[in-house]
């Protein structure tokens, strides 16, 4: 799934393939904006772990788990 992090302050965006699921992304987004973890921490799906402090956070989105599909449609 995909997943981009806006990050205020910053003209770039964070943009990842994570093998999590959505719910555990937006339960760890939500934790992060609650103020019950000071960081989002998230890991992508080749290993590298982001860390974002969650009062930096301008947007997460969190993209579908479908799998891309590959070849032509016909």
């Amino acid at each position: 799934m995909d997943v981009r992090i806006g990050i205020q302050n910053s003209p770039r965006e964070l943009s990842f393939e994570t093998s999590q699921s959505a719910a555990e992304v937006e339960k760890a987004v939500a934790a992060a904006l609650a103020g019950q973890s000071a960081l989002l921490r998230l890991t992508d799906a080749k290993g590298t772990v982001y860390v974002v402090p969650g009062a930096a956070l301008a947007y997460v989105e969190i993209g579908s788990e479908e799998s891309r599909r590959i070849g032509f449609v016909g």
